[in-house]
């Protein structure tokens, strides 16, 4: 064991969908730990703008256009990072979409959509890593998972259900693979503050506070949404030899939203 328990020196970490977001601040923790990254997107564009913001940070990230939710490119991929990375250390499944759509409104192909990449992907990224995994016996599997793992809400009936599904895929991995030294934990992220949220935090014409963002303030012990680099720490810890006895966990860093019942009226 490193005598930095939280160090990720010498290990390959694959990120998916980790152009930008959530997931590429993962990545720039890893990296800061020690790590090598990698990750893939689906179109070469967003790929070449993953690696741009990368080398921007001054991280020399492999990138790679795959389908998380096609298992013949997954496999494919997985091939190609043993050839020319080596071999894959620690995986967030990190790459998902979500539709607001009524569900009384909502196609069967929209549901399908969400579900296939929120919850298919992971499982097929899973399988694929898994097997040299337990060949090794050592490994990291990372969900990102989300409160509506826990919570429903309107609109996000397809997303809620892919992330409860993706909850209790976590759980089953770590008790099917957990004698492998294998540890498969989540990480349920609050509010947080990026560019495709920006518009719920403007402030009104009248100079008013947009009232989701009140809503998400007041919902939130912390009184703020979270900043993406906040999401570092805890993954770090979930990919790293500090959490080997940490298995089948959801780590929701959530500002104590789910532990807060809200302000009386």
């Amino acid at each position: 064991m490193a005598t930095n328990i939280f160090s990720l020196e010498g290990k390959n970490a694959w990120i998916t969908g980790a152009s930008y977001g959530i997931g590429f601040n993962i990545a720039k923790a890893f990296h800061a730990a020690g790590a090598k990254i990698i990750f893939n997107d689906i179109k070469q564009e967003l790929v070449d703008k993953g690696i741009a913001a990368y080398k921007a940070e001054g991280i020399d990230a492999t990138g790679y256009v795959c389908d998380v939710t096609n298992e013949e490119q997954v496999k494919a991929l997985v091939e190609q990072i043993h050839k020319e990375v080596g071999q894959i250390d620690i995986l967030v499944n990190n790459a998902g979409i979500i539709k607001r759509i009524p569900m009384h409104e909502m196609k069967r192909a929209e549901f399908q959509q969400v579900i296939d990449i929120d919850l298919v992907g992971p499982f097929i990224c899973s399988s694929a890593v898994i097997p040299e995994m337990m060949e090794r016996r050592e490994g990291k599997i990372i969900n990102i998972c989300s409160m509506m793992s826990e919570l429903g809400r309107e609109t996000v009936s397809a997303y809620a259900a892919a992330k409860g599904g993706l909850k209790m895929l976590t759980r089953n991995i770590c008790s099917e693979y957990g004698e492998y030294n294998i540890q498969c934990n989540g990480i349920g992220p609050g509010y947080i503050a990026t560019p495709q949220t920006a518009p719920l935090r403007e402030i009104q014409p009248d100079g008013s506070r947009h009232p989701f963002d009140k809503f998400i303030c007041a919902k939130t012990p912390a009184g703020r949404w979270l900043d993406p680099s906040e999401l570092g720490g805890p993954a770090v810890f979930l990919a790293s030899h500090a959490s080997d006895a940490v298995n089948g966990h959801i780590l929701y860093v959530d500002g104590g939203i789910l532990a807060y019942i809200g302000k009386q009226p």
